[in-house]
Protein backbone atom coordinates (compact mmCIF):
# COMPACT_ATOMS: atom_id res chain seq x y z
CA UNK A 1 0.00 0.00 0.00
CA UNK A 2 1.22 3.76 -0.78
CA UNK A 3 0.89 5.77 2.06
CA UNK A 4 1.28 9.17 0.38
CA UNK A 5 3.98 10.25 2.71
CA UNK A 6 6.56 11.27 0.28
CA UNK A 7 7.66 14.25 1.59
CA UNK A 8 5.73 14.93 4.32
CA UNK A 9 7.58 16.64 7.32
CA UNK A 10 7.29 14.81 10.71
CA UNK A 11 8.64 15.57 13.87
CA UNK A 12 8.86 12.54 16.36
CA UNK A 13 10.00 12.90 19.87
CA UNK A 14 10.80 10.41 22.37
CA UNK A 15 12.29 8.52 19.38
CA UNK A 16 16.28 7.56 20.80
CA UNK A 17 15.11 4.25 21.05
CA UNK A 18 11.60 1.89 21.70
CA UNK A 19 8.26 2.72 20.10
CA UNK A 20 9.13 6.38 19.26
CA UNK A 21 12.21 5.19 17.32
CA UNK A 22 10.12 2.63 14.98
CA UNK A 23 7.54 5.22 14.07
CA UNK A 24 10.80 7.52 12.90
CA UNK A 25 12.42 4.55 10.89
CA UNK A 26 8.56 3.86 9.50
CA UNK A 27 7.93 7.07 8.62
CA UNK A 28 11.15 8.03 6.76
CA UNK A 29 10.80 4.18 5.02
CA UNK A 30 7.93 5.69 3.38
CA UNK A 31 9.63 8.83 2.49
CA UNK A 32 8.95 11.69 4.86
CA UNK A 33 11.30 13.98 6.25
CA UNK A 34 12.20 13.26 9.98
CA UNK A 35 13.34 15.31 12.52
CA UNK A 36 13.85 12.78 15.63
CA UNK A 37 14.01 14.07 19.44
CA UNK A 38 15.19 13.15 22.77
CA UNK A 39 16.84 14.13 25.99
CA UNK A 40 20.10 12.43 24.65
CA UNK A 41 22.34 13.50 21.81
CA UNK A 42 24.46 10.33 22.35
CA UNK A 43 21.12 8.02 21.68
CA UNK A 44 19.75 10.24 19.10
CA UNK A 45 23.02 9.37 16.99
CA UNK A 46 22.54 5.89 17.80
CA UNK A 47 18.87 5.94 16.71
CA UNK A 48 19.98 8.24 13.65
CA UNK A 49 22.40 5.80 12.29
CA UNK A 50 19.36 2.98 11.97
CA UNK A 51 17.30 5.15 10.15
CA UNK A 52 18.02 4.40 6.32
CA UNK A 53 17.33 8.18 5.07
CA UNK A 54 19.04 11.73 5.91
CA UNK A 55 17.42 12.29 9.29
CA UNK A 56 17.84 15.63 11.84
CA UNK A 57 18.45 14.63 15.62
CA UNK A 58 17.11 17.91 17.82
CA UNK A 59 17.80 17.03 21.75
CA UNK A 60 14.96 18.72 23.68
CA UNK A 61 13.50 17.71 26.95
CA UNK A 62 9.56 18.25 26.26
CA UNK A 63 8.60 18.27 29.69
CA UNK A 64 9.97 21.64 29.79
CA UNK A 65 7.36 24.37 27.49
CA UNK A 66 10.19 26.26 26.61
CA UNK A 67 12.43 23.78 25.55
CA UNK A 68 9.34 22.60 23.00
CA UNK A 69 8.94 25.84 21.50
CA UNK A 70 12.57 26.05 20.82
CA UNK A 71 12.27 21.82 19.57
CA UNK A 72 9.20 23.23 17.00
CA UNK A 73 10.88 26.29 16.08
CA UNK A 74 14.38 24.45 15.05
CA UNK A 75 12.10 21.72 13.06
CA UNK A 76 10.63 24.39 10.98
CA UNK A 77 13.61 25.87 10.15
CA UNK A 78 14.80 22.69 9.13
CA UNK A 79 11.70 21.42 7.68
CA UNK A 80 10.11 24.37 6.37
CA UNK A 81 6.94 22.97 8.17
CA UNK A 82 5.91 20.22 10.20
CA UNK A 83 2.95 17.88 8.61
CA UNK A 84 3.15 14.77 11.06
CA UNK A 85 3.71 15.08 15.22
CA UNK A 86 4.36 11.83 16.65
CA UNK A 87 3.97 12.85 20.67
CA UNK A 88 5.89 10.25 22.38
CA UNK A 89 7.61 10.50 25.65
CA UNK A 90 9.61 8.25 28.34
CA UNK A 91 6.89 6.82 30.98
CA UNK A 92 7.44 8.52 34.68
CA UNK A 93 8.53 5.90 37.36
CA UNK A 94 6.46 3.41 38.73
CA UNK A 95 4.86 3.23 41.93
CA UNK A 96 1.66 2.73 43.61
CA UNK A 97 -0.90 5.33 45.54
CA UNK A 98 1.01 4.54 48.48
CA UNK A 99 4.67 4.73 48.09
CA UNK A 100 3.86 7.84 45.10
CA UNK A 101 4.55 11.36 46.93
CA UNK A 102 2.83 13.94 45.94
CA UNK A 103 5.96 16.03 44.40
CA UNK A 104 6.27 12.89 41.40
CA UNK A 105 2.79 13.93 40.14
CA UNK A 106 3.78 17.30 38.98
CA UNK A 107 6.75 15.91 36.87
CA UNK A 108 4.66 13.07 35.33
CA UNK A 109 2.09 15.23 34.21
CA UNK A 110 4.55 17.92 32.63
CA UNK A 111 5.93 14.50 31.29
CA UNK A 112 3.04 12.63 29.96
CA UNK A 113 0.73 15.23 29.31
CA UNK A 114 1.58 18.68 29.33
CA UNK A 115 4.44 17.64 26.95
CA UNK A 116 1.99 17.14 24.19
CA UNK A 117 -0.42 20.00 25.06
CA UNK A 118 2.57 22.08 24.38
CA UNK A 119 3.28 20.50 20.97
CA UNK A 120 -0.02 20.68 20.02
CA UNK A 121 -0.16 23.81 20.70
CA UNK A 122 2.68 24.80 18.38
CA UNK A 123 2.23 23.09 15.51
CA UNK A 124 -1.52 22.48 15.01
CA UNK A 125 -2.60 25.96 13.52
CA UNK A 126 0.12 25.72 11.34
CA UNK A 127 -1.32 22.49 9.95
CA UNK A 128 -5.30 23.85 9.96
CA UNK A 129 -4.00 26.93 7.91
CA UNK A 130 -2.07 24.30 5.38
CA UNK A 131 -5.48 22.37 5.31
CA UNK A 132 -3.56 18.41 6.15
CA UNK A 133 -2.00 17.62 9.29
CA UNK A 134 -1.43 14.29 11.71
CA UNK A 135 -1.09 14.08 15.31
CA UNK A 136 -0.29 10.25 16.65
CA UNK A 137 0.50 10.29 20.31
CA UNK A 138 1.51 6.96 21.88
CA UNK A 139 0.17 7.00 25.34
CA UNK A 140 -0.20 3.59 27.05
CA UNK A 141 -2.85 0.60 27.31
CA UNK A 142 -2.89 1.42 31.01
CA UNK A 143 -5.21 4.29 29.94
CA UNK A 144 -8.30 1.90 29.58
CA UNK A 145 -7.59 -0.74 31.79
CA UNK A 146 -4.98 1.12 34.70
CA UNK A 147 -1.92 -1.14 35.25
CA UNK A 148 -1.62 -0.86 39.25
CA UNK A 149 2.12 -0.35 39.29
CA UNK A 150 1.88 2.47 36.99
CA UNK A 151 -0.26 5.23 38.95
CA UNK A 152 1.74 8.61 37.25
CA UNK A 153 1.18 7.12 33.85
CA UNK A 154 -2.27 5.90 34.37
CA UNK A 155 -3.12 9.54 35.30
CA UNK A 156 -1.27 12.05 33.30
CA UNK A 157 -2.38 9.89 29.92
CA UNK A 158 -5.79 9.68 30.62
CA UNK A 159 -5.77 12.93 30.77
CA UNK A 160 -3.83 13.25 27.51
CA UNK A 161 -6.69 10.74 25.99
CA UNK A 162 -9.14 13.74 26.95
CA UNK A 163 -7.08 16.24 25.61
CA UNK A 164 -6.62 14.69 22.55
CA UNK A 165 -10.42 13.57 21.96
CA UNK A 166 -11.80 17.09 22.46
CA UNK A 167 -9.24 18.38 19.96
CA UNK A 168 -9.75 16.27 17.28
CA UNK A 169 -13.44 17.33 17.11
CA UNK A 170 -12.48 20.65 16.78
CA UNK A 171 -9.89 20.83 14.25
CA UNK A 172 -11.24 17.53 11.94
CA UNK A 173 -13.01 20.13 9.46
CA UNK A 174 -9.70 21.72 8.88
CA UNK A 175 -7.74 18.26 7.21
CA UNK A 176 -5.99 17.66 10.64
CA UNK A 177 -6.42 14.28 12.11
CA UNK A 178 -5.52 13.69 16.23
CA UNK A 179 -5.23 10.03 17.59
CA UNK A 180 -3.49 8.01 19.94
CA UNK A 181 -2.46 4.82 20.02
CA UNK A 182 -2.31 2.09 23.46
CA UNK A 183 0.46 0.00 23.75
CA UNK A 184 0.34 -2.96 25.72
CA UNK A 185 3.50 -4.98 26.29
CA UNK A 186 6.43 -4.72 23.65
CA UNK A 187 9.62 -5.85 23.46
CA UNK A 188 11.60 -2.28 24.82
CA UNK A 189 13.69 -1.07 27.26
CA UNK A 190 10.67 0.48 29.42
CA UNK A 191 9.10 -2.98 29.66
CA UNK A 192 12.30 -4.21 31.20
CA UNK A 193 12.61 -1.32 33.45
CA UNK A 194 9.36 -2.11 34.81
CA UNK A 195 9.59 -6.50 34.81
CA UNK A 196 12.96 -7.22 35.32
CA UNK A 197 14.80 -9.21 32.45
CA UNK A 198 12.89 -12.15 32.83
CA UNK A 199 9.77 -11.53 30.64
CA UNK A 200 8.42 -14.70 30.40
CA UNK A 201 5.59 -14.00 32.30
CA UNK A 202 4.70 -11.02 31.38
CA UNK A 203 4.62 -12.81 27.42
CA UNK A 204 2.21 -15.62 28.82
CA UNK A 205 -0.44 -12.63 29.91
CA UNK A 206 -0.61 -11.68 26.50
CA UNK A 207 -3.10 -13.82 24.82
CA UNK A 208 -1.18 -13.51 21.72
CA UNK A 209 1.57 -15.29 23.52
CA UNK A 210 3.73 -12.71 22.17
CA UNK A 211 5.46 -9.63 22.99
CA UNK A 212 4.85 -6.76 20.48
CA UNK A 213 7.12 -5.80 18.06
CA UNK A 214 8.05 -1.88 17.73
CA UNK A 215 8.72 -2.49 13.61
CA UNK A 216 5.27 -3.31 13.39
CA UNK A 217 3.64 -0.76 15.88
CA UNK A 218 5.76 2.19 13.69
CA UNK A 219 4.12 0.58 10.67
CA UNK A 220 0.62 1.04 12.08
CA UNK A 221 1.17 4.98 12.91
CA UNK A 222 2.45 5.71 9.93
CA UNK A 223 -0.80 4.14 8.16
CA UNK A 224 -2.66 6.65 10.37
CA UNK A 225 -0.34 9.12 9.58
CA UNK A 226 -1.50 8.10 6.05
CA UNK A 227 -4.00 9.73 3.06
CA UNK A 228 -5.78 6.41 3.70
CA UNK A 229 -6.26 6.92 7.46
CA UNK A 230 -7.88 10.69 6.70
CA UNK A 231 -11.47 9.56 8.05
CA UNK A 232 -9.69 7.77 11.08
CA UNK A 233 -9.66 11.20 14.14
CA UNK A 234 -10.55 10.82 17.53
CA UNK A 235 -9.56 7.39 18.08
CA UNK A 236 -7.50 6.08 21.05
CA UNK A 237 -6.63 2.54 19.25
CA UNK A 238 -5.23 -0.33 21.30
CA UNK A 239 -2.18 -2.15 20.29
CA UNK A 240 -1.82 -4.59 22.53
CA UNK A 241 -2.08 -8.37 21.32
CA UNK A 242 -5.78 -8.74 22.58
CA UNK A 243 -4.92 -8.34 26.27
CA UNK A 244 -7.76 -5.88 26.80
CA UNK A 245 -11.01 -7.22 28.38
CA UNK A 246 -13.40 -4.63 27.59
CA UNK A 247 -15.71 -4.57 24.42
CA UNK A 248 -14.91 -1.07 23.79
Amino acid sequence: MQLGLHGRRALVTGASSGLGLACAQALAAEGATVVISSRSADRLAAAAATIDADVTSIVADVSDPDAVADLVASTNAVLGGIDILIANAGGPPPGKFADTPFERYEPALRQNLLSTVAMCQATVPAMRERGWGRVVAITSAAVREPNPLLILSNTARAGLTGFLKTLAREVAADGVTVNSLQPGMHATERLTSIYGDDLSRVTASVPARTLGEPGDFGRFAAFLCSDSAKFVTGTAIPIDGGAGHGLL
